[in-house]
């Protein structure tokens, strides 16, 4: 059944997603988890192109995590592969939906040629405007809060005086500081944690909790988190 026309004035500005189910859903198919990870890069074009359609103008996808490297090492270089090869191949993919690409992590982790193709791609895509997904790869909450700090420490002049960092101060130093806050953190296949995912950004998000494995997802399963975000009331710690 299709969901329910979308309320577009009250649409978030920026939805993030953790996009969970990938082993999951290929384990109970007899399937590799490599072949779990390409169908779930699929789910994430659909995706991707229902935020565009939707006029969702920012999207993050928590692509992989700092803890990530924990994983198999055949596991690891399969998904580096793939970033890779998406991020080259899919120029027309980023034109046809208006799609710029920004980034979120620590860069200096990931393998060169990784690095060279995000920034490549990120130069690419720069003039499109219609929806700006920023890639979450290499990417840890607590470890972006750390490069934080640090890079408000050198931007100090003499010593620093620890009473002069604020709020406003900190999240200038994040990794995209010019990016609005996320209203709306999705995460799919039944978990309900965070995961270390957008946890200075996402203080006040609201989130949304799926039991659906993440290579299942299409347009439907969006507007139906975004219908479910439109009934919220958001009050910010005050009153409604």
């Amino acid at each position: 059944m299709a969901s329910p026309a979308l309320d577009t004035a009250r649409l978030p500005r920026h939805v993030g997603i953790i996009m969970d189910g990938n082993g999951r859903w290929a384990r109970s198919r007899n399937l590799s988890r490599s072949e779990g990870h390409r169908e779930g890069l699929q789910a994430s074009k659909r995706v991707v192109r229902a935020a565009a359609a939707a006029g969702i103008p920012y999207l993050s996808l928590y692509t992989f995590s700092t803890e990530n490297w924990k994983r198999a090492q055949e596991e690891v270089s399969f998904l580096m592969g793939l970033v890779k090869q998406y991020l080259r191949k899919e120029y027309e993919f980023y034109k046809e939906n208006g799609i710029r690409l920004r980034y979120s992590g620590d860069l200096a982790g990931l393998p060169r040629d990784v690095q060279e193709n995000m920034l490549l791609a990120m130069e690419d895509t720069k003039d499109f405007t219609r929806l700006t997904v920023n890639l979450a790869l290499n990417y840890g909450g607590r470890d972006e809060i750390v490069r934080a700090a640090r890079k408000w420490l050198a931007r100090q002049a003499g010593s620093p005086d620890p009473q002069g960092l604020t709020e406003d101060g900190l999240s200038a130093c994040m990794d995209n500081p010019d990016l609005p806050d996320p209203d709306l953190i999705i995460r799919s296949a039944g978990e309900t944690r965070i995961s270390n995912f957008l946890i200075w950004e996402g203080a006040y998000a609201e989130y949304y909790f799926s039991p659906k494995l993440w290579p299942d997802w299409d347009s439907e399963d969006l507007s139906e988190a975004l219908n479910a975000y439109s009934g919220r009331v958001r009050k910010y710690g005050g009153t409604a």
